[in-house]
């Protein structure tokens, strides 16, 4: 019996009994904690929840963290109380597909393009498995900043960099300004033809293997002769275990009517969102995409999307 199998072993049966110790604190079934688990969106099987708590199976996978994550949050516990016990694994978990989240066959090329220009292979070779995406919008009621933070992680092989791009279908605009806040560095940036799409090649401060993880920060501010804005979202092209769109309206611009947008391969749905006298609309979907979620927003009579500026 080697050392590294006894360590995974010790590691299991400490993740199995702080789970099992949570419960019985929280005095609550399996079959609630599946419950309370589906309505957050984290379809778990009654059966891997008892492997789980007997330390038969351990969570491994982006579903299975995710659902760990929100199973800490149900149990009163602070957040990785649980996840920190499990032992590493070198398995990246499902991937599922990776699909363009837009579908317009235009768009979806010039992004080949640019990945091209960049020297970055097509798809690439990561997943977002978490990101907080957050928007300021300025007095006028258009976007004026962007910060993006994301828990990268390799899916096959070792890379260097990743692109990150601005995508506005059907409008043409001049160049963005990216900025890296953390985990890298901006080494080549690209803008179409069409000025449909901008993007930079986000070189990482060290090389990631798979199913590595890293975390990176990059910002995006929009220049004064950018067309006025006034939607903002992030697309994914595999699925993230936890996507936040976070939106904050300054003062003297707090919007009449805000909807969520959300496209996926199943379509697109639109949701009006509220603000409820608060300054922000915050959008989270956990084990979402691929896909896109968009907020819109808009001052006096609800008009159309074409209708907007931007």
């Amino acid at each position: 019996m080697s050392l590294e199998y006894d360590d995974r072993e010790s590691s299991s049966e400490a993740f199995a009994g702080a789970l099992r110790d949570a419960i019985n604190a929280k005095d609550v079934t399996l079959s609630w904690l599946q419950r309370q688990l589906k309505r957050r969106g984290n379809r778990v099987s009654m059966a891997t929840l008892s492997y789980w708590r007997s330390g038969a199976r351990r969570p491994e996978g982006v579903q299975s963290l995710a659902a760990l994550a929100d199973i800490e949050q149900l149990l009163g516990l602070e957040d990785d109380t649980l996840a920190r016990l499990l032992p590493s694994t070198k398995r990246t978990g499902p991937l599922g597909p990776s699909q363009f989240p837009i579908d317009q066959e235009d768009i979806e090329q010039a992004v080949k393009d640019a990945y091209a220009a960049l020297g970055a292979p097509y798809p690439d070779h990561s997943r977002e498995v978490t990101t907080h995406s957050v928007t300021d919008v300025d007095a006028d009621g258009n976007v004026s900043y962007c910060i993006t933070r994301s828990v990268l992680q390799a899916t096959s092989g070792t890379m260097t960099g990743t692109p990150f791009l601005e995508l506005t279908p059907g409008t043409r605009t001049p160049a963005p300004t990216f900025r890296a806040v953390s985990g890298g560095r901006i080494a080549e940036a690209y803008s179409h033809a069409a000025g449909e799409v901008h993007g930079v090649l986000f070189e990482l401060d060290a090389p990631l293997s798979a199913p590595d993880t890293t975390m990176v920060e990059w910002s995006v501010e929009y220049p004064p002769d950018y067309p006025p804005t006034r939607e903002t979202g992030h697309a994914v092209a595999r699925q993230c275990r936890e996507l936040l769109v976070w939106v904050r309206f300054h003062p003297d611009a707090r919007p009449d009517w805000c909807e969520e947008r959300v496209e996926t391969a199943s379509g697109i749905t639109t949701t009006p969102v509220s603000l409820n006298g608060q300054g922000s609309v915050h959008l989270i979907h956990r084990a979402f995409g691929p896909g896109v979620v968009e907020l819109l927003w808009g001052y006096g009579p609800r008009r159309d999307a074409a209708d907007q500026p931007g």
